[in-house]
């Protein structure tokens, strides 16, 4: 009987959310105009110009707390409530609630940037970051928001932030949005209740390195995602499993860990928390999303980028030979932007690939930070700014 209550909750909330969006967006620019104005009454006792006391020219890549977070919740029903904006802090959960007891939760990264001059900022891309967690909530059973109500939130959190946002070219504000399974549950099932927030953090580079060559170990024991898993989606239970391996490989003075494949163990797939890139030739290749890779906006941008450069650009199996022959390798992704690669380790014998200032990965570096800070023309609409 129990049981059937459990699944009857879970499809109850499945097939309301769509009608519930529904609905919802008929009052989401009341809603719109509403989360500005409390925006504007948080932020109203200190200036733009106050920015918080950081050393910005060592930024690094760790969490600074930054003044409010969003939050909104999703009801028993599929009802998204209202969100709301709310001083940063910690946030109370049951001791059952499903993201402690069966890790249902997915998250995003995106970042805003200071525009020139201090005039305003820049949000690269969130409506795809939207549609990546409505992919990755789908995979774990859970309601997500739409892409509206997505972006929405996402700009009203940088409003209220926008203080924190580093000066242009001293780094970026990272906004974290989570959806979490918030409600208890004691047996394997859907979570009653979700809790959709967003905190904010700013940053500099993501590697120790900053701006130079990373070194990567390829690990041929540890895999970071199987077929069927879920390592095409964002699910918060995808890294911690990788802490191990990345581990070793910082004691051993890498910088992070090369994935293969857990069929085959041939195929290159992904780094820790990056997509990878080899160029070959002139030619671009990085390995294909078959659904054990996460499908990064960061490699979807690139690999536009590479094409209107007129480069020939390939999403394929890569394999370990392919790695090895490459003239020159690097990463993309939110936190590490692009990342060039000068050294990897495999089974004990190092590879070496070409970096610096005439490599392609600069060149494709310099079109996207340009067009995500606004130094460039936006021709494909992917900024979205704010004032």
């Amino acid at each position: 009987m129990l049981l059937r209550r459990r699944l009857a909750s879970s499809v109850s909330c499945n097939s309301l959310f769509a009608k519930a969006l529904e609905l919802q967006g008929n009052s989401l620019a009341s809603r719109h105009v509403s989360s500005m104005q409390q925006a504007t009454r948080l932020d109203s006792d200190r200036s733009d110009e106050e920015k918080g006391e950081i050393d910005w020219d060592n930024l690094g890549f760790g969490l600074v707390p930054t003044d409010y977070m969003y939050v909104m919740k999703c009801l028993k029903d599929g009802t998204f409530s209202p969100g709301e904006l709310s001083r940063y802090g910690n946030i109370e959960l049951s001791p059952s609630a499903g993201v402690l007891n069966y890790g249902q939760g997915v998250y995003e990264g995106l970042k805003a940037y200071r525009k020139e001059k201090g005039s305003g900022f820049l949000l690269f891309r969130p409506d795809q970051n939207a549609k990546r967690m409505q992919m990755s909530a789908k995979r774990m059973c859970m309601p997500s928001p739409s892409v509206n109500q997505f972006v929405h939130a996402v700009k009203q959190t940088l409003l209220a932030n926008k203080r924190w946002v580093p000066p242009q070219e001293k780094g970026s504000l990272y906004i974290r949005p989570l959806l979490i399974g918030s409600g208890p549950i004691l047996g394997l099932a859907p979570a009653p209740e979700y809790t959709f927030l967003i905190y904010t953090s700013p940053v500099g580079t993501y590697f120790k390195e900053g701006m130079k060559p990373i070194r990567l170990l390829l690990e041929d024991k540890i895999h970071r995602s199987s077929p069927g898993g879920t390592g095409d989606v964002k699910a918060i239970t995808n890294y911690a499993p990788v802490l191990k391996a990345q581990i070793r490989a910082k004691s051993e003075g890498f910088t992070d860990v090369l994935y293969l494949d857990s069929v085959n163990k041939r195929y290159i797939e992904e780094v820790s928390s990056c997509n990878i890139f080899i160029v070959k030739g002139g030619e671009i290749s990085t390995p294909i999303t078959n659904g054990t890779i996460l499908p990064g906006v960061t490699r979807k941008s690139i690999i536009e980028i590479g094409r209107d450069f007129g480069y020939e650009v390939k999403e394929r199996p890569v394999s370990v030979e392919d790695l090895i022959e490459a003239d020159e390798v690097f990463c993309t992704g939110t936190a590490v932007v692009v990342a060039p690669v000068s050294c990897i380790k495999y089974q004990g014998k190092r590879y070496q690939y070409k970096t610096g200032d005439e490599t392609i990965s600069t060149k494709l570096y310099k079109a996207l930070t340009a067009i995500q800070m606004g130094l460039a023309e936006d021709k494909k609409g992917w900024t979205v700014a704010l004032d």
